[in-house]
């Protein structure tokens, strides 16, 4: 059986974690979680594995040095350069216009956490299985609460190994979120997915036929340089970015779902990362990594600083980032505006 291709998706411009997280080093590239970067996570949660094939990168010109030096020696990996960030739908065409139509492409974000490796190896397995039978493939994480900040991906008929995909949910607020966790229908979309590389394509042309050409062209006008590809400028940058979700799985017939229970986060914000962290907490759930701190009378404070001494008094559920000369404060609440701050817009 053909090995399993995994895409690495590496992009973003470093504004939700600011101040740590900057567009010269964003969250791919920072050890949030242990001495590993996220990116490195991601690339040795499938290495040794034969059943996987070496990773294609797919990034900006900006971090192609950063994820050179992080891949070391592995041998057989590849980057492809994109000219232009476009989202992710042409960002995974381009890896599939690189494979064999049969390869099996095993599309993973750069810069999630995933605490059980063998649970998402063994859900990696199944959605390859489906997408070689024509399935398009989420991976749908368990909800363990009623989170706003995610997509959320219904079950419908129930397939080997997985369901079809019934419907497609945008974030839903508060009320529509515990709904969607009590009915047990419903799983978070987490980005991952499983394609078969000609299948994708397929798709990707009966329903975005300009950027399925766009990419063509781009790919055939291209050069390797050692490891590195070099699609071409032109045809790309006029590609009208869109994320693989609107392009190809809200329009495809064939979309499924395999569920899996991983100990998954996106670590979209300072919020998540404290929930990531939260076995370092002490009693009254406060974390703290860095430089001295001192909380008195605190609860649920996240404290993180690369060097001066962080002093809180009766605060509760606030992360406080001191980082490369820069102090956030924010409550764990407003933590999924802080990109929107002039500080993480104007790095």
């Amino acid at each position: 059986m053909p090995s399993i291709h995994p895409v690495i998706l590496c992009g973003g411009s470093g504004t939700r974690l600011w101040p740590m997280s900057r567009k010269a080093r964003p969250k791919p590239f920072l050890p949030l979680l242990g001495e590993e970067t996220l990116f490195e996570e991601a690339v040795g949660r499938l290495a040794g594995d034969a059943r996987f094939a070496p990773p294609l990168v797919v990034a900006g010109a900006a971090h192609a040095d950063l994820i050179t030096a992080a891949l070391g020696a592995a041998p057989g990996a590849r980057l492809v350069i994109e000219p232009a960030a476009k989202n992710t739908a042409p960002a995974i065409a381009l890896a599939a216009a690189l494979c064999a139509p049969d390869d099996v492409l095993l599309v993973c974000p750069s810069d999630h956490h995933i605490a059980d490796a063998d649970a998402f190896r063994a859900a990696a397995l199944a959605a390859a299985a489906l997408a070689r039978e024509g399935w398009l493939v989420a991976f749908g994480i368990t909800p363990d609460r009623a989170e706003t900040g995610y997509g959320y991906l219904r079950r419908g008929a129930p397939l080997a190994g997985g369901y079809a995909i019934r419907e497609f949910v945008e974030k839903p607020d508060a009320a529509r979120a515990a709904a969607y966790l009590a009915s047990g229908e419903y799983s978070w979309n987490g980005g991952i997915f499983a394609f078969g590389a000609g299948q994708l394509l397929a798709e990707l042309s009966a329903h975005r036929p300009a950027m399925a050409a766009q990419v063509a062209e781009a790919v055939a006008g291209g050069r390797w340089d050692g490891a590195r590809f070099h699609p071409a400028a032109a045809p790309f940058g006029a590609i009208a970015g869109e994320s693989i979700d609107y392009a190809v799985m809200e329009n495809t017939a064939r979309a499924a779902m395999v569920p899996v229970e991983m100990g998954w986060s996106d670590i979209g914000n300072w919020a998540a990362l404290a929930e990531a962290l939260a076995h370092e907490a002490d009693a009254a759930g406060n974390i703290t990594r860095g430089a001295a701190a001192d909380l008195l009378d605190c609860r649920g404070v996240l404290a993180l600083s690369d060097g001066p001494r962080i002093s809180a008094v009766g605060l509760e559920e606030v992360c406080i980032i001191v980082s490369g000369g820069e102090v956030l404060v924010t409550t764990r609440a407003g933590a999924q505006a802080v990109g929107k701050l002039p500080g993480a817009q104007h790095q």
